[in-house]
């Protein structure tokens, strides 16, 4: 081979690599960012498509958890959290930018999330409104918001409540957030974060059982849908899940005896 149609070779696949690594000739990797019409899943999840994005730096209650409220109630925080993360986007379109993997929740992606109009993020707004913490990894600009609201007292910051990582795991001796959190009721506060018949969330009838044989798989969990027969059986579910992705992304695994329902 001559040494022009060398260099002509060696120059054609430096322009190949070149346009393979900057994406032009298409990528089996996640978008970078993806703007669509949004349905919100829960408190810190949004489903753009067929994607599912975690809110960066957030963490909100999940929808089966319980908190306390200011006068010792307990309230539904997590249908609350996903209820104010709706009403922030309304009818817009979401511009989701994608931030990398989340080990901790299955397949699914950290974003950045903003709603058609805004200048703020939603992973800011629902953590200034009080109906989210800050959570490690943070590429979202929500620490400053996240000290706003404890310091006011806003949302759940204004009760009682976990961190829904300890809740997601079973942890009962975890710290006690909130301005209303009293040590002399630790025992019947926890009680009621951790209650022994926990209330299904509307159309979330999936049960999710903590279990150490689960760990063998990688798992946390076993889930059981209806149909199943290990699904009467569980009576005191540990988790309520609305779909199978849920409980798959929370560290769970379906129950070896079960089949969906025909």
């Amino acid at each position: 081979m001559s040494f022009r149609k060398s260099f002509a070779s060696a120059r054609a696949f430096a322009l190949v690599s070149f346009l393979a690594l900057s994406g032009i000739l298409g990528t089996s990797g996640p978008a970078s960012a993806l703007t669509a019409a949004a349905t919100v899943r829960d408190g810190n999840a949004i489903q753009l498509g067929d994607v599912t994005y975690r809110l960066d730096g957030v963490d909100a209650p999940e929808l089966d958890q319980v908190c306390i409220d200011d006068h010792a109630d307990p309230w539904t925080c997590g249908i609350e959290a996903r209820d104010q993360l709706a009403k922030l986007i309304g009818k817009r379109s979401v511009r989701c930018d994608d931030v990398g993997p989340e080990k901790s929740f299955g397949k699914r992606h950290r974003a950045i999330c903003t709603a058609e109009g805004d200048k703020t993020s939603l992973n800011e707004q629902l953590v200034k409104l009080g109906y989210a913490i800050a959570r490690e990894p943070v590429k979202a600009n929500v620490k400053s918001a996240a000290a706003d609201a404890k310091s006011t007292s806003a949302g759940i910051w204004k009760g009682c409540f976990v961190a829904p990582q300890e809740f997601r795991t079973g942890k009962k001796d975890g710290a006690l957030l909130g301005a209303a959190c009293r040590a002399d009721r630790d025992k019947e506060i926890r009680a009621v974060l951790f209650p022994e018949d926990l209330t299904m969330p509307p159309s979330c009838g999936i049960k999710g059982k903590l279990a150490v044989r689960a760990r063998v798989t990688g798992n946390i969990g076993i889930y059981h849908l209806r149909g199943c027969p290990s699904y009467p059986a569980t009576t005191k579910p540990d988790r309520w899940f609305c779909s199978e992705d849920d409980a798959q992304a929370a560290g769970f695994r379906k129950a070896y005896n079960c089949r969906r329902p025909k």
